[in-house]
């Protein structure tokens, strides 16, 4: 089966495959951030993350000779994208609702916000 590094990885083909995963982790982290800058929905950032989804296998058979159809590789690349792309989605929102409502609302953290007293 595929894995994501192999032993027979020289050091220039590990580079690379450690620059694409960083490459897919940044763009789903700036499409969370996206969508939440543009006031969409969740469920926007769960569609753009599916769509990334289908290029991270794209990349991995086309640069890697990886399999491009297979459903559990599929899935663990959407699962890791969804949660850089809903910690960008999340970031900018809390941000957004602390600093355009700032009499309505305050951050509680990174992720959160809250009601003011």
């Amino acid at each position: 089966m595929q894995g994501l590094f192999f032993e027979s990885d020289t050091g220039v083909r590990y580079v690379l495959r450690v620059l694409v995963l960083l490459l897919g982790f940044w763009t789903a982290w700036r499409a969370g951030k996206a969508t939440a800058e543009s006031w969409q929905g969740y469920p926007t950032v769960v569609v753009y993350t599916l769509l990334l989804g289908v290029v991270m296998r794209f990349l991995h058979y086309a640069l890697f000779q990886g399999p491009m159809i297979s459903p559990l590789l599929y899935g663990v690349d959407v699962l890791i994208l969804l949660v850089f792309s809903t910690a960008g989605f999340r970031t900018r929102r809390t941000t957004q609702m602390a600093d355009n409502y700032y009499w309505l609302y305050e951050k509680t953290s990174a992720f959160s916000w809250k009601k003011k007293d």
